[in-house]
C-alpha cells in the first residue's frame, strides 16, 4: 500500500470512502508482490496496480461492489483452462486479492499508521482476510515494536498468535499471509490473516568514495535502499560527489560500521559494498563486517589477485573460514561491464540474485518457471 498511500490519505482525510484491492498472496509467476494495492476513488479514479494490467478491470468492478455493500471480498485470479478469455493472468501466475472499503469508520487507525510510515517508524497491519465466521473478516491489529497491539481480531488467542508472528514479519520487513485455526490455533487452518509490514527502507552501505561508488549509490537508491557512502577522506566524501546518497559520512569505514552495529542500525536486510580495494581500509572493515550479525550481502571490489591477498590478510588476523565464505569477491556478476555504471548494474544484479535465489543465467537458456 505504500506506493498509493498519498492518494489514499488525501481522500481519507476528507472523509471520503475508497475501495482498496490488495495482493495478499501469490503463486508461481505472479507479477506483483504481496502488499501491492489498487485504489478506486470516490469519483471512480483508479490508482495503483495489483497485477500490472492483467486483472485490474475485474478488481476495479469488484471494488465498486464492495464499497456499495460494505462487505470485503477475498478473490483469487489465475489462469482458466476452461475459458481462454476469462479474467486471468497471462503470465501463468495466481494471486489472491483482498478487496475492502476504507474510510474513517472502517479503519480508524489508518491516520496513525500513515504517520508512522511517513516518519519511517516500523509498523504492521494484520487483517483477517478469510474466516469461517464472516464477522471476523476485516478485523485488524496494528503492530509496533515494543508496544501492545492495537485492535482486536476476535479472541485473545488469535490476537496473541498474530501479534507474535506479525512481529517477526515486521522485523524482517516482509509482508505475508498467515494461516491459523478459527480461534488462532497454530498448526490448523480456517483463518487467514494478511500482515502488511511497513519497515524503514533497507540500508546499502557503500565504502570507498570512488567513481564506482557514485554509480552504485545511484542504482541502490533506484532499488529502494537508503544509501550511505562512507570514506575517511573528507576531500572525496562529499554530498556534491554523491548526490544520490541519502547520507555521506567522513569516518574510518571499520569504525563507522562497528558503531552502526553496536547501535542496532544493521539488520538482515543490509547490503554492504566495499569498493576501496586498498588493504589498509578494506581489511579492518571486512573483519568487522564478516564477524557481524547476518546481513543480506557483503561484497568487495578488486582483481582476483587483490581478492587472494585480501583473504590471506583476513586469515592472518584470525577471521575463520566460515566467515570468509560470506564474502562475495570480486563482487558482481559477469556482464562484461567496463564503465562505473555498468559495474554498478553488475553489483546490483548479484545482490538481487542473492536476495531471490536467482542463478544469474540468461532466462532464454533456462526451462521451467521464471520465478521460483
Amino acid at each position: 500500500m505504500r506506493e498509493v498511500l498519498t492518494e489514499l490519505m488525501q481522500w481519507y482525510d476528507k472523509g471520503e470512502t475508497v475501495g482498496v484491492g490488495t495482493v495478499v498472496a501469490t503463486f508461481r509467476s505472479a507479477p506483483r508482490p504481496p502488499g501491492a494495492s489498487m485504489l478506486v476513488g470516490p469519483g471512480g479514479e483508479a490508482v495503483g496496480s495489483v497485477s500490472g494490467g492483467c486483472v485490474e478491470g475485474a478488481v476495479y468492478e469488484l471494488a465498486g461492489e464492495v464499497v456499495e455493500s460494505g462487505t470485503p471480498v477475498l478473490q483469487r485470479y489465475g489462469v482458466s483452462d476452461d475459458d481462454a478469455f476469462a479474467v486471468g493472468l497471462t503470465c501463468g501466475g495466481i494471486l489472491d486479492v483482498y478487496v475492502e472499503k476504507i474510510d474513517k469508520q472502517t479503519f480508524p487507525e489508518l491516520a496513525s499508521v500513515a504517520d508512522d510510515i511517513a516518519h519511517e517508524r516500523p509498523v504492521a497491519v494484520a487483517t483477517v482476510v478469510d474466516h469461517p465466521d464472516s464477522a471476523w473478516v476485516g478485523r485488524r491489529l496494528v503492530l509496533r515494536p515494543g508496544q501492545d497491539a492495537v485492535g482486536d481480531l476476535g479472541s485473545d488467542r488469535a490476537n496473541s498468535a498474530v501479534a507474535d508472528d506479525g512481529a517477526g514479519l515486521l522485523a524482517s520487513g516482509r509482508s505475508a499471509t498467515l494461516t491459523y485455526g478459527p480461534d488462532g490455533q497454530r498448526l490448523d487452518d480456517g483463518m487467514r490473516v494478511f500482515v502488511s509490514a511497513f519497515a524503514p527502507p533497507p540500508r546499502m552501505l557503500v565504502f570507498g568514495a570512488i567513481d564506482f561508488a557514485a554509480a552504485v549509490a545511484k542504482v541502490g537508491s533506484f532499488l529502494g535502499y537508503r544509501v550511505t557512502v562512507c570514506d575517511a577522506r573528507p576531500v572525496f566524501a562529499t554530498k556534491t560527489r554523491f548526490p544520490d546518497a541519502d547520507e555521506v559520512v567522513v569516518d574510518w569505514p571499520h569504525r563507522y560500521l562497528g558503531t552502526e552495529i553496536e547501535q542496532g542500525h544493521i539488520d538482515a536486510r543490509t547490503v554492504i559494498t566495499v569498493l576501496t580495494h586498498d588493504h589498509k581500509f578494506d581489511v579492518p572493515l571486512l573483519e568487522v563486517a564478516l564477524q557481524a550479525p547476518e546481513v543480506a550481502y557483503i561484497g568487495a571490489m578488486g582483481s582476483r589477485r587483490t581478492h587472494e591477498d585480501r583473504l590471506t590478510r583476513l586469515r592472518e588476523i584470525g577471521v575463520p573460514e566460515e566467515k570468509l565464505a560470506r564474502l562475495h569477491s570480486p563482487l558482481g556478476l559477469d556482464l562484461g561491464a567496463r564503465t562505473p555504471e555498468e559495474t554498478a548494474i553488475s553489483i546490483a544484479a548479484e545482490i538481487i540474485a542473492r536476495q531471490w535465489g536467482g542463478s544469474g543465467s540468461r532466462l532464454g537458456e533456462l526451462e521451467g518457471r521464471i520465478h521460483a
